[in-house]
């Protein structure tokens, strides 16, 4: 019998740099047995911000090795669902082949957050522990329904 293959979900940000990562890494973590989980950006800022890669190492998670990427790089793959975590990505979202569901569900930019080191981090961390909330829900019921 042939493995059915994972359903590609698509977090799409602008920059690709932070919301989209840790919601990538999250989503991954609770449900990457049974969704292939990806992000990327319509403006890709080329980095993954290393405050996002900090607080996902402080939940147990990492995304060290993830990279940056652009949208279109996912427009000949069979996309099942689109989830967008920033106002501009959804303007900017193409519509992807195999795409059965879009989301929208936007999150501050921490990588515009000023202040003291600590208070850019604890910026960080809410903006990770509401996404965590969001795509936890997510996951699980993705997992219950396969």
């Amino acid at each position: 019998m042939e493995e059915k293959a994972k359903p590609l979900i698509l977090i799409l940000c602008t920059g690709n740099s932070c919301r989209s990562h840790i919601a990538e890494g999250i989503l991954q973590e609770v449900a990457g047995d049974v969704l292939n989980v990806q992000s990327a950006g319509s403006d890709p800022a080329g980095f993954v911000h290393p405050l996002a890669v900090t607080v996902l190492a402080d939940i147990g998670i990492d995304i060290s090795g993830n990279s940056s990427k652009h949208m279109n790089e996912f427009l000949s793959s069979e996309v099942e669902t689109v989830i967008t975590v920033c106002d501009n990505a959804d303007q900017a979202c193409p519509s992807f082949p195999g795409q059965a569901n879009r989301h929208h569900w936007p999150f501050p930019d921490p990588a515009k957050a000023e202040g003291t080191e600590e208070e850019i981090r604890k910026i960080f961390e809410k903006v990770r522990d509401d996404i965590r909330r969001v795509f936890t829900d997510y996951g699980l019921s993705r997992k219950n329904s396969i």
